[in-house]
């Protein structure tokens, strides 16, 4: 009887069956994710350079949105804004690691979670790249502030910032209900008593 056995300690086991390799559906799923949400992340940030005005906040919805247009240098609440370049190595990890996750991925809801998580680092790893002031300092185009024009209640975010948010926490979620990358489900087995 090993330790485990003799408190009672949950054990996990993946269900029978889980087959080795990826789905083609599931990575159908991850890249239609990550394409959407990447263009409707640059779509938003091309509407905001265009119409919105640095320092003149729109009010929406009774004021529990703002759109106020600013250009962000830093990570959440201007973070690091004088190490810009960090930003896109820490991005170019996280999407080697998903590339690398996809390799064995079944799950349609891992797709879609892996999925957002990739767009979102692609919408502002694109920013970093391609705007101003340069490649790899590139200042992040942000435009929604919850409850306050300029970060005084939440930091000012944009689409790629919520589909990361979403995707991480659609991550937890599957990963507290056992839900596997390879589509298969872990069964938690109470270990018998001796």
């Amino acid at each position: 009887m090993n330790a485990d056995e003799a408190s009672g300690a949950t054990t996990v086991q993946p269900e029978p069956g889980a087959r080795p390799g990826f789905s083609r559906r599931a990575l159908a799923v991850l890249i239609g994710t990550a394409v959407l949400a990447v263009a409707l992340d640059q779509w938003v940030k091309w509407l905001s350079t265009e119409h919105l005005t640095e320092g003149r906040p729109v009010r929406i919805l009774g004021g529990l949105i703002y759109l106020s247009l600013l250009r962000n240098s830093g990570a959440a609440f201007s973070f690091g804004s004088g190490h810009t370049w960090v930003f896109p190595v820490i991005t170019l990890v996280v999407i080697g690691w998903i590339c690398w996750m996809a390799t064995k991925l079944r799950s349609i809801p891992w797709a879609i979670s892996l999925g957002l998580v990739l767009g979102g680092a692609f919408g502002n790893l694109a920013d970093r790249l391609f705007r101003a002031p340069g490649p790899f300092r590139g200042h992040v185009v942000d435009m929604i502030s919850a409850f306050a024009p300029y970060a005084e209640k939440f930091a000012v975010f944009n689409i790629a910032d919520s589909c990361l948010t979403v995707g991480v926490c659609l991550a937890v979620l599957l990963e507290l209900m056992g839900r596997q990358r390879d589509g298969s489900k872990a069964v938690r087995k109470k270990a018998e008593p001796a």
